[in-house]
């Protein structure tokens, strides 16, 4: 068994291609933890994963959507997107809809993100096939970033104001919010190229 210690966050692209190279190398995922992921020799390229953001359903939409996966014969890992270690919080997600809005712990809390293995067959593993699934599988994920880079934005405004002049501290929130609006743009481009190939389609 191996143990890796990594925390990608929400760069989803990133975890799945690090999850994806590990299988090539011959190491099969059998476990996560906030920032740690163990593995077990496996015949490499045997298997392929996939990463889902399932942070915008309620808890019970993602334990339906879990099952769904494993009824495919799909192994599902839950992972963090966030490094709170508290008991019993409740977290506001107003990227979600309906009571995905609430993540509760223990709950939907910590488990933002699902990873799906499937036994390698020679085909590309996708788990969203059609260009509008695409388009609506990334709106959640767009919101998600925009939330967070328009309470940085507005934390740097607000400082400005208390404060009247600029700080490192005005600089660094501004930076932050820059920096969490380009994934933003970004999943914004993707959903814009999806439901276009989706409206040439039709």
């Amino acid at each position: 068994m191996k143990r890796y210690y990594r925390f990608f966050g929400g760069f989803l692209d990133a975890q799945e291609k690090w999850l994806n190279d590990m299988a090539q190398n011959g190491y099969r995922l059998i476990k996560t933890g906030k920032v740690t992921y163990e593995f077990e020799k496996c015949q490499p390229g045997e298997y392929q994963y996939a990463i889902e953001f399932v942070a915008n359903l309620s808890f019970k939409g993602e334990k339906e959507y879990r099952a769904f996966l494993e009824e495919f014969g799909y192994k599902v890992f839950y992972k963090n997107v966030n490094l709170s270690f508290s008991i019993g919080k409740i977290k506001w997600r107003p990227y979600g809809s309906g009571m995905g809005q609430i993540s509760t712990n223990p709950g939907s809390y910590n488990k933002e993100l699902l990873i799906v293995e499937k036994k390698n067959d020679g085909r590309p593993f996708e788990l969203h096939t059609t260009n509008n699934s695409k388009a609506s599988y990334y709106k959640p994920l767009r919101n998600a970033w925009l939330i967070v880079a328009a309470m940085f934005l507005i934390f740097t405004v607000w400082q400005f104001i208390q404060t009247g002049f600029v700080s490192k501290e005005i600089i660094l929130l501004g930076l932050s919010g820059v920096l969490c609006s380009i994934p933003a743009v970004r999943y914004h481009n993707m959903i814009s190229y999806y439901k276009a190939c989706s409206n040439v389609e039709e």
